[in-house]
């Protein structure tokens, strides 16, 4: 359903935080959804990105002119009146040739940080062409206004779940209170506008301040969630729009992450296991998938018992399971994951000498401190903001059911199903949220433009299952269903074919029909 805002006009004063200089020539023309001249008369400071700005990262070979700007969106669109604004944080990646189009990028989360993410987009010529990239950090981290949890997201992480005295279930289920309660007293006043209907209007005035009648999209992960929430409330305004490694976006949060216990545990049992056991003569875990899972048992029941200590950092058998999680997004990251169960079960076995046991001690330390709520490469200043977003975002938005009680019983029907994950599912934020979240509108697909998805067969963070959902719910959807295949994040990953077929799309606005394309082989480790 198109949503319209109240077009409010309201004097620029001195002192807000309006961007100088005189409107964007062809903004006003662009500005048809009401939003108030305050914000839509700004105009972005185009600047080459400083490496604070970047947070220290360095943009890769062929994203070096990175350009950065921040704009002013207000704190709550239904008042734009109120005075209170947020600063958004925004990337370009310049078309090499004459820009005539702007195509939106996001990596997911939801809320990560985006202004690197253009970068992804570096070395496709077709888009790059005549498409200026743009990223942005969304309202509540990164270098826009940040929300926070104060640190709080991690307490009782080295507690077991696969322990179901009444004891640990209970000090799981109160860390998780503790950790969602903190996120809503420490983030204040914003953290209840930290969702995706303000974001998607923060959005909306930034096509403006582009001066685009229409901007294209290429989200992953939960940034179908957002492109789908955009294209259903702004079809007016929607081009081509690439829906990548799909959360089901037509449901609730909720139901959307619960196919992923199922999604985890087929790539882990599937993709992971088998191709370990491929390479026993480099890894010696074990000759096939069900022998390599078992050796992974004891490594992990080695851990409940005597957890590995690394200069105060534990690595826990829930740590464990988390990281095995992370490393089953990408298969480049399979050698990596293989040589780290190896250097584990060395460890609890006490079989390495001790100039290895020190160099796997700092191996073990260096991957357990980059587990996070999903395995993006984001700065250490960013980590709390993102984590906050992570939970904020999904339980500010749409009905989550449950309480303590049935958190236990969902993850204990899940746990013999879906052990990696499965016994985890208990630890569920949003049954502690004490706002009233938004309702979500219905995303239909109806009156938008024809959006192409993008979908590995064993991707394990949103699954196919959902995918599909989602694909025959969203009317007017296409599909790209990739086989064989289980990564997370497919267009622009290094499948050629796929990015035919996309860029098709995204650059000639050539729409498929339903379709199968192959995957990428695993890698091998001995090459």
């Amino acid at each position: 359903m198109k949503r319209t805002r109240l077009a409010v006009v309201i004097p620029a004063l001195a002192g807000t935080l309006l961007a100088a200089g005189a409107p964007a020539i062809a903004a006003p023309a662009a500005n048809t959804t009401g939003i108030p001249d305050r914000y839509a008369s700004q105009t972005l400071d185009w600047h080459t990105c400083t490496t604070d700005e970047l947070s220290g990262q360095t943009p890769p070979a062929g994203a070096e002119g990175i350009e950065c700007a921040t704009y002013s969106s207000p704190r709550d669109w239904d008042a734009p009146n109120a005075g209170v604004d947020v600063t958004i944080a925004v990337s370009r990646l310049k078309a090499t040739g004459e820009s005539t189009e702007s195509t939106f990028v996001n990596p997911g989360g939801p809320g990560a940080p985006g202004r690197m993410f253009p970068a992804r987009l570096r070395n496709q010529e077709r888009v790059r062409e005549h498409q200026d990239v743009i990223g942005f950090d969304p309202r509540g981290t990164g270098k826009s206004t940040n929300i926070t949890c104060g640190g709080a997201i991690g307490t009782g992480g080295d507690l077991d779940p696969r322990d179901r005295t009444r004891e640990n279930l209970k000090l799981i289920l109160d860390a998780t209170e503790y950790a969602a309660d903190s996120c809503q007293v420490k983030s204040g006043d914003l953290g209840p506008f930290i969702n995706t209907r303000q974001t998607i209007d923060d959005l909306d005035l930034l096509r403006v301040l582009l001066g685009r009648e229409k901007i294209n999209w290429v989200g992953y992960s939960a940034g179908t969630w957002m492109g789908a929430h955009y294209a259903q409330a702004f079809p007016e305004h929607t081009g081509k729009f690439v829906l990548d490694s799909n959360t089901e976006f037509t449901t609730t949060w909720q139901k959307s992450f619960d196919w992923q216990p199922l999604g985890f545990e087929r790539r882990w049992r599937d993709d992971f296991l088998p191709w370990i056991a491929k390479y026993d003569s480099l890894y010696r875990f074990g000759t096939t998938g069900e022998m390599a899972r078992q050796t992974y048992e004891q490594v992990r029941l080695a851990l409940t018992q005597n957890p590995v200590e690394v200069d105060g950092t534990k690595l826990s058998a829930n740590g464990l399971d988390s990281f095995i999680a992370s490393e089953l997004y990408d298969k480049r990251a399979f050698p990596e994951l293989a040589d780290y169960l190896v250097n584990v079960r060395n460890l609890t076995q006490g079989t390495a000498s001790a100039q290895q046991q020190t160099a796997l001690l700092d191996q073990v330390k260096s991957v357990t401190e980059a587990v996070g709520p999903q395995p993006l490469v984001v700065p250490t200043d960013y980590d709390d903001a993102y984590d906050a977003s992570f939970w904020t975002i999904p339980c500010n938005e749409g009905p989550w059911f449950g309480n303590r009680n049935t958190a236990v019983r969902q993850s204990a029907e899940l746990g013999p199903k879906y052990p990696l994950l499965g016994w985890g599912w208990l630890i569920q934020p949003c049954i502690f949220w004490n706002n009233r979240p938004e309702p979500l509108p219905v995303l239909d697909g109806r009156g938008v433009p024809p959006v192409l998805m993008v979908q590995s067969e064993h991707d394990p963070a949103t699954p196919i299952e959902g995918a599909e959902r989602a694909h025959r719910a969203f009317k007017g959807s296409r599909m790209i269903t990739v086989t064989g295949e289980g990564d997370h994040g497919i267009y622009a990953g290094g499948n050629a074919a796929v990015d035919k077929v996309v860029e098709d799309y995204l650059v000639d606005g050539v729409v498929p029909a339903d379709q199968e394309l192959p995957g990428m082989p695993l890698p091998d480790p001995t090459a």
